[in-house]
């Protein structure tokens, strides 16, 4: 039964997602190219001739209407082409995949820092509600969800790469190369910076969800059975207030693709971020289109797998 019931929700959010991205990409492509600049003096030199320009224009095919080019490139992304870069003349896939072991790590690690922190401090909170504990990793969760990432950022290069010496403070060497997973420290720095604010929200949303639950009658019933303090909090306060704590898990871990633009200027780090930066700096559309539709599909995927977990957690939820 709960097979069927997920096979049939399944297909119909997939439905959902098609007609979700059919709008995503033509609000993509009308967007970036109404961004102001010509790419074709990007890639030829502000000393290009008029006849050079339309030359290069007519071999991209961006000559023709924006609609004729539209439907080139939804055929060509139905096949899984994503057409090819302006800037580095390589497929767009391949270009966006060079970053994104960079982006995929971050993300990972800085969602174990969120976990790690955000969780215990907030279930800490909760149960000491109104004590200078509570009342000090509150403060501390308003001040680091307030202060900017590349603040962070640079006081963690400060202290830990040229005061400590102890990490790295730029760039990253894949794991592939030379070094092997002994590479991954030049991740610690940006992760911790992108967790701050992350871990910040989630000790607010553990703290409040668990003080919500623990108003309700079930809990005061388990209390007054006479159920251990510690069993009460695990079983039945943070059970059931994980509901939320994960699905802002989901939505984090999206969004981290997005946050990463500023920590990886920062860092110098080779991620998607960071090329969609340079990307829009240098008129590429391919990459830009490519780079939003991706992670418009991560986002939908996510948001999935996040009702499903809420599912599985509490078979109560009610999916649409």
């Amino acid at each position: 039964m709960l097979t069927a019931f997920v096979t049939s929700y399944v297909s119909r959010r997939i439905g959902a997602a098609i007609v979700t991205m059919m709008a995503a990409s033509i609000i993509i492509f009308t967007f970036i190219h109404l961004i102001p600049g010509d790419p074709l003096y990007v890639l030829l030199g502000d000393g290009a001739t008029p006849e050079q320009a339309e030359a290069l224009s007519a071999k991209l095919g961006l000559d023709r209407p924006i609609y004729i080019q539209y439907f080139a490139w939804l055929k060509n992304v139905l096949q899984g082409d994503f057409g090819t870069s302006l800037f580095f003349q390589s497929p767009v896939l391949d270009v966006i995949a060079d970053g994104a072991e960079t982006s995929i790590l971050l993300a990972t690690i800085t969602m174990i820092w969120v976990i790690v922190i955000g969780i215990p401090i907030g279930m800490i909170a909760a149960t000491r509600q109104g004590t200078f504990i509570d009342q000090s990793a509150s403060g501390l969760a308003m001040f680091f969800a307030s202060v900017p990432t590349f603040w962070v950022g640079l006081y963690l290069i400060l202290i830990f790469a040229a005061w400590l010496g102890w990490l790295p403070s730029s760039g990253y060497p894949s794991i592939f190369e030379d070094g092997g997973l002994a590479n991954l420290r030049y991740l610690l720095l940006p992760s911790l910076a992108l967790a701050a604010p992350n871990a910040a929200l989630i000790v607010r949303l553990t703290r409040s969800s668990m003080l919500d639950v623990a108003r309700q009658d079930y809990v005061r019933t388990a209390r007054a059975k006479g159920i251990r303090p510690w069993q009460v909090t695990v079983r039945h306060i943070f059970r059931n207030a994980l509901l939320a704590v994960v699905s802002a898990f989901g939505f984090t871990f999206a969004a981290l693709i997005s946050e990463a633009v500023v920590t990886e200027t920062v860092f110098a780090l080779p991620g998607i971020g960071r090329l969609v930066v340079q990307s829009i700096l240098r008129r590429d559309y391919p990459v830009i289109q490519g780079v939003i539709l991706v992670t418009v599909m991560l986002y939908l995927v996510i948001n999935l797998l996040v009702d499903l977990a809420n599912r599985m957690l509490d078979p109560r939820v009610e999916l649409d």
